[in-house]
């Protein structure tokens, strides 16, 4: 049995906004929702690019010679203590694709490390081992290669193993479940979540002439272990396997009505708008006359203008400008408006304003 519901609003492409761009950083729109579905939407997708987006992490590391974490070893700078926190700000990138048949479970990285005389010599007698010096032959990318672990004063020759998983949030080190651990093994807290910060915000925004639809707007940023895109994807995918078992409960399916009704009667309310003649809205006769010498003749083939290209106009300035807008604002239209829902663009407005004329011309005859 199927069930009529009316229609609802639904966003039908998401957008990002590039002038905010900020490295791992992306701000996304989406309109319109239903009023209240923007904070419902915003919220869940919030929670779960906080909780549930998995990376790579460091889960222990081991170092030869070092039998605990409270110690100073000899010929490096840093204590044990100092270099296990270095350690947990390093950032790793690597998906585990299906195809490349990647397996979850820790992978051990090893890394002899050798720090020669010369070597040291031609750095001032001190050599700074970053993540890249560690990593660099191996499958994962370090995405902050030159993360400074540890400085080595003196020659050495020592085997480093990194046990390097992939979790989901924040594992403590009393947490984490590691087979074969060695006893000189060092357990670091592992930090697996990508995204550092998650805010949204809900606006209102315009479906025909109501104007209390919703806007959701999202700043999604990560420390670059997956891109913004990448974490809303895969949260939205999260979310959509979540409900897979609501479904279970389904009794009736619901349709929903379509917009053709409503869009056909918006549509039929703005052409009146649209086919008004310029000198029909009470204009000073400086805005009138520099419209006119636009050719711009019907608020169908104003509206359509970018505010920029209103500008370029000889002798339009800010004064005209902003008599128009408020002009608009009363009639609740506004400059480079966006009609390409009701079919119409700058390059067809006049003939379709034309065309509404004629048919109304036609109408009121008979």
């Amino acid at each position: 049995m199927t069930v009529k519901y009316g229609k609802f609003e639904l966003p039908s492409k998401i957008k990002k906004d590039d002038s905010s761009k900020q490295p791992n950083f992306s701000r996304f729109i989406a309109e319109p929702f239903e009023k209240g579905f923007g904070h419902t939407i915003g919220n869940a997708l919030r929670r779960t690019l906080l909780t549930a987006i998995e990376s790579p992490a460091i889960m222990s590391v081991r170092i030869e010679g070092v039998s605990h974490e409270y110690t100073a070893i000899d010929g490096i700078i840093e204590d044990m203590t100092h270099i296990v926190l270095n350690f947990k700000s390093a950032l790793i990138r690597r998906l585990p694709l299906e195809e490349r048949n990647i397996p979850r479970e820790p992978v051990v990285v090893s890394k002899v490390l050798e720090v020669t005389g010369d070597l040291l010599d031609k750095n001032g007698g001190q050599f700074i081992v970053t993540l890249d010096t560690l990593l660099g032959d191996s499958s994962f990318e370090p995405v902050n290669p030159d993360l400074a672990l540890f400085t080595v004063t003196k020659p050495m020759f020592k085997k480093i193993d990194l046990k390097i998983g992939i979790g989901r949030g924040y594992i403590p080190s009393e947490r984490q479940l590691l087979d074969s651990k060695n006893v000189d093994e060092i357990v670091l807290d592992a930090i697996c979540s990508p995204v550092r910060r998650v805010n949204y915000y809900v606006e209102n925004t315009r479906v025909g002439q109501d104007t209390d639809f919703d806007r959701l707007i999202l700043d999604v940023e990560t420390d670059g272990r997956i891109t913004p895109e990448e974490a809303l994807s895969f949260s939205v995918q999260i979310m959509m396997l979540h409900f897979d078992v609501f479904t279970q409960l389904e009794q009736h399916m619901i349709t929903f009505d379509s917009d053709a009704v409503e869009v056909n009667s918006d549509k039929e309310a703005l052409l009146a708008k649209l086919a008004l003649k310029i000198n029909e809205i009470e204009l000073s006769v400086r805005s009138t006359n520099c419209l006119a010498g636009a050719n711009i003749d019907t608020i169908g083939e104003l509206v359509i203008m970018p505010e920029s290209d209103m500008l370029k106009f000889r002798n339009f300035g800010k004064k005209s400008l902003n008599e128009i807008k408020a002009k608009l604002e009363e009639m609740e239209l506004s400059l480079g408006m966006d009609l390409a829902r009701f079919g119409i663009t700058k390059d067809n407005v006049r003939q379709i304003v034309d065309d509404y004329l004629a048919q109304k011309g036609v109408e009121t005859e008979v």
